[in-house]
């Protein structure tokens, strides 16, 4: 498999990007969609000091369109637990380890700048069946599940990883 290309400063054109690649990779409600581009904004808008989100495009080259894109910071009041907040591979990039390769990438980050653990939240829905098999596939435990957390019959589910 080709080396993936990562480049981590957000740029105006990313607030498209991921509009694009949330859309693409299937399963985001127009509300998620919309919450993940204003990460963009609120980091584009205050920097990376104030904002704490920390992004990573993965592409196959510079300048080529990127094939999916995560989202993690620091988890605040805590000592070294960073949150995953987005992780999106379109759907013609799935299954070609591209979600791995850049969730490595983005635990090796994390760890280098002191995180010493990655949670990630996922719904409890029979559509994210396959994102939750994806974090256990990488090594994250599940580590708490609440019931009728986003709405009846859709858990919250917390995965994590010790870096």
């Amino acid at each position: 498999m080709s080396e993936l290309s990562f480049r981590d400063t957000p740029v105006p054109s990313d607030r498209d990007v991921v509009r694009q690649l949330a859309l693409a990779c299937g399963g985001f409600s127009p509300a998620e969609i919309e919450i993940a581009v204003e990460l963009v904004e609120d980091r584009l808008a205050r920097g990376l000091s104030a904002s704490g989100y920390h992004f990573l495009f993965a592409q196959w080259a510079p300048g080529v369109p990127s094939l999916g894109y995560a989202c993690y910071g620091p988890i605040a009041l805590t000592a070294a637990s960073w949150d995953l907040y987005w992780i999106a591979v379109a759907k013609p990039g799935q299954g070609r380890g591209i979600g791995r390769r850049l969730l490595a990438e983005v635990e090796r980050r994390a760890a280098a700048l002191g995180a010493a653990s990655l949670h990630a939240d996922t719904s409890g829905r029979e559509a994210y069946a396959r994102t939750r098999a994806f974090y256990a596939g990488a090594g994250y435990a599940r580590a708490a599940e609440l019931p009728d957390f986003y709405g009846p019959g859709d858990a919250k589910v917390v995965f994590v990883k010790r870096l």
